[in-house]
């Protein structure tokens, strides 16, 4: 009897599997041991790279160490629900209705997840290629992603492994299926800034060092302060300030101390040591200025990066226009993903769904783009190895 090809992989269907599982970061909740049953029954060779309480698989379809290796990566880890009784369906139901798949993670990326686990499977069963297929996938995006990706990364550098080009699931399109592709992304600076004066009474000012006005005019000198205009792929950086507390309930009393604290979205003009600098130097003139002390704690949760268009943004892009009818913008727009730590290891881009639900109450998919995505992310994988 001839043999009887398998029957392809339903991401829909995984991805519901994948919805039920209640992965809110750091949980792994189970989505990650589904994944690894899926991926050992299609030939895949697994392990397990947690780390700090910190869930995360490797798999690999090939021969280790091979030249045309191709990754995906990915996260299974969800962020909360908030408030359940805002939703008109079980958070973690994966009900289907009007044509959407409904859940925590639908958009926001276990369809991403289930689309490439999906498409691999398929590809690696259907044409088993001269290479080798990576997927890398994290329970730790969501959350501080200290040891998530990185530790994949780490661990697959101490054991050999590699990816000759990757591409990220995340979901990037804005408006509609195949809009956009992301080339790149801006870095992230988070900055906590505490000024101290001298407390006392507000009838006599002279007799303390109200901490406020140094802030105020600390926090206008940073945000009205034009960091550049953009580069040939960046928009134009940008500094917020996200908050000002003092909490003084009395009107009778000069403060001691007031906190802020701003992020900055930074292209490649910059760097976070020369921002952090930056930020040093103006918390220092205010601090002259107003006879205060000021204190900055400053943490860069991402420099910004670019792959240069090229070989693999058009193999990507040639694949989604391919699948969808819709020429892809390539962006470096939106904020952090995990693709900023790929980049150090090889080529990233990012494609995945329309992002308009992700984190919010109701969060839901077309059921036609998941198929759509894995329908691209096949032929990406058929056209690498050509």
């Amino acid at each position: 009897m001839p043999d009887i090809p398998p029957k392809p992989t339903d991401p829909v269907d995984l991805t519901a599997r994948l919805v039920r599982c209640a992965s809110v970061t750091p949980e792994e909740g189970g989505a990650l041991v589904l994944l690894q049953e899926v991926l050992e029954s299609a030939g895949f060779a697994c392990a397990r790279v947690d780390r700090c309480g910190v869930a995360n698989l490797f798999a690999r379809w090939g021969a280790k160490g091979h030249p045309r290796t191709f990754g995906f990566n990915g996260h299974t880890d969800v962020v909360p629900v908030g408030d359940r009784a805002a939703w008109s369906v079980d958070p973690f139901g994966a009900e289907r209705r009007d044509g959407m798949l409904w859940g925590r993670g639908a958009c926001d990326m276990k369809s991403g997840v289930a689309a490439f686990v999906a498409a691999a499977v398929d590809f690696v069963q259907q044409t088993p290629p001269d290479g080798a297929v990576i997927l890398a996938i994290t329970g730790d995006e969501e959350g501080e992603a200290t040891h998530g990706t990185a530790a994949l990364l780490d661990w697959m550098q101490a054991e050999g492994e590699a990816m000759a080009a990757c591409l990220v699931g995340e979901p990037t399109c804005p408006e509609r299926m195949g809009d956009m592709i992301k080339i790149g992304r801006r870095g992230s600076l988070s900055a906590w800034v505490t000024v101290t004066g001298v407390q006392g009474h507000s009838a006599y000012p002279h007799r303390a060092n109200n901490p406020l006005p140094a802030m105020a005019r600390l926090m206008d000198r940073l945000s009205s302060h034009a960091l550049d205009r953009g580069t040939e792929h960046f928009d134009p950086s940008t500094l917020a300030v996200v908050t000002i507390d003092t909490g003084n309930p009395a009107t009778n009393v000069i403060p001691a101390q007031t906190r802020a604290t701003v992020n900055i979205r930074f292209n490649d003009t910059h760097t976070g040591a020369s921002l952090s600098e930056w930020l040093r130097a103006e918390a220092d003139r205010a601090a002259a200025e107003f006879g205060v002390t000021v204190d900055l704690e400053i943490k860069v949760s991402g420099e910004s990066f670019l792959t240069p268009p090229g070989a693999l943004s058009d193999l990507v892009a040639r694949a989604v226009e391919a699948e969808t009818g819709v020429a892809p913008v390539l962006s470096t727009t939106g904020g952090t993903s995990d693709a900023r730590f790929v980049k150090d290891h090889c080529p990233v881009v990012e494609f995945g769904l329309v992002g308009q639900t992700m984190h919010q109450v109701d969060e839901r998919v077309e059921i036609g783009q998941i198929e759509q995505l894995k329908a691209v992310y096949g032929r990406v994988l058929r056209d690498f190895f050509g």
